[in-house]
């Protein structure tokens, strides 16, 4: 039954949602009213759910418009249900502004098989990451994907290697033109961001380290799903699928090593893990299997969300 609502992609998916997502936003914001006394923090607070379903629609964009998904919701739901694994990322407007560029950034690369338009799409991509290291300095990391993504397609053309850089010093004057407006030590807010940090110890209940041990439990499940099962699937999509299972790892690299350590980081992974669920609910398989997947991810995923209300 659930498979079947979520099967195609229609309007009243994307509006149920779109709601759902509303729903459980207020829900965690209401634990604390004190925002509505300031409207500069409501529009914070509408900023960061807009944006936040923003980067809904666009993975749901990406995955449609690059054939990883045949038509379906399942991808927007499947996002939707891991944000709520760790429901204070609803709270982390700068994770969530860095996330919504990492994500512009996959779609160019994603695209780039296409080979069209593909300097074009290496320097966007390129512009996406540092601009998302600004308000996250570890997301610099998914610059590896793009290098990555030049091997697979555009690598005779030694042009295409140079535009990540171009980038960043694009992205790095801009950075200080505003730091010096604003009479901010650029230089120092920078490096206050640059900190490694593989402690675990951050967990102020048991219920967020049950939460982190799920995700990562159905992480692996997909993970291994996407691996046992990438030879059968379109070999014009193979790269595809790569830099989806690239990008999940890079964004499990930054939780790992970032200070300021919490569940929240890991939001990078929510997209391409998002990706390889809606890939392994649509491989042809017993519908018993399909609805019993589905029926325990909604099973956990609430059970995460209100448990650390």
């Amino acid at each position: 039954m659930i498979t079947s609502v979520f099967k195609k992609s229609t309007p009243l998916n994307f509006a149920l949602v779109v709601i759902l997502m509303l729903v459980f936003f207020l829900m965690y914001q209401i634990q604390d009213l004190s925002w509505l006394s300031s409207g500069f923090l409501i529009f914070k607070k509408a900023t960061t759910f807009i944006i936040l379903l923003a980067s809904v629609f666009l993975i749901d964009f990406i995955a449609r418009r690059n054939a990883l998904s045949k038509d379906s919701s399942y991808t927007i739901f499947f996002y939707f249900l891991f944000l709520l694994f760790f429901p204070s990322v609803l709270d982390n407007t700068n994770l969530i502004i860095s996330n919504f560029f990492i994500l512009l950034a996959l779609r160019r690369l994603i695209s780039l098989q296409s080979l069209k338009e593909s300097k074009e799409k290496i320097f966007d991509a390129s512009l996406w990451i540092f601009i998302a290291s600004i308000f996250h300095f570890w997301s610099i990391i998914f610059i590896v994907l793009v290098f990555i993504s030049i091997i697979f397609h555009v690598s005779r053309d030694y042009r295409n290697w140079i535009l990540p850089f171009i980038a960043f010093f694009t992205v790095g004057i801009f950075y200080m033109f505003v730091m010096t407006l604003f009479d901010i030590n650029g230089i120092e807010h920078m490096y206050s961001n640059i900190k490694i940090s593989f402690e675990i110890n951050y967990f102020t209940n048991n219920y967020q380290n049950g939460s982190l041990s799920i995700y990562l439990t159905v992480a692996l499940f997909f993970i291994i799903s996407m691996f046992m099962s990438l030879s059968n699937r379109p070999l014009l999509l193979h790269s595809s699928y790569k830099k989806i299972i690239v990008s999940f790892f890079i964004g499990l690299l930054i939780f790992i090593i970032s200070s300021n350590k919490s569940n929240d980081l890991l939001l990078f992974t929510f997209a391409p893990l998002a990706v390889m669920a809606t890939g392994h609910i649509e491989i042809p398989q017993e519908k018993l299997n399909q609805e019993l997947v589905l029926f325990v991810l909604i099973a956990c995923s609430l059970f995460a969300f209100f448990s650390q209300l």
